[in-house]
């Protein structure tokens, strides 16, 4: 039962995901239409030649590529540090619960105090 509920689900999900994209893939590839130029019987249906306009872009403020590499490395760190202190705390924390309870023997006296 559980196997079909999670096949179900995987379908669902691509279903999702093949319906997402197929609504989003008209917006991405839309284009303005040119405009048919006036002729003498009417709209001349001869393909538009004019060349779109080049495009430049310019760059105001921004980023520079070195920053943000320095950032992401100074995230990695950050995380591995963290992950580091909260293994070694979890580890101090299961060790001190394993030696609660635990008394060793005496070894030696003979005698009972």
């Amino acid at each position: 039962m559980i196997r079909i509920r999670r096949f179900a689900a995987c379908l669902a999900a691509m279903v999702a995901a093949v319906a997402a994209s197929a609504l989003a893939a008209p917006a991405a590839f839309a284009t303005i239409a040119p405009p048919n130029p006036p002729g003498p019987t009417g709209p001349v249906t001869v393909p538009f030649t004019k060349h779109p306009p080049a495009v430049h872009t310019v760059v105001i403020g921004g980023m520079p590529g070195w920053q943000i590499a320095l950032i992401a490395a100074g995230a990695a760190v950050l995380a591995a540090a963290l992950a580091v202190v909260v293994d070694r705390l979890l580890s101090a924390r299961r060790a001190s619960a394993t030696r609660v309870g635990h008394r060793p023997a005496r070894l030696g006296s003979g005698t009972a105090a």
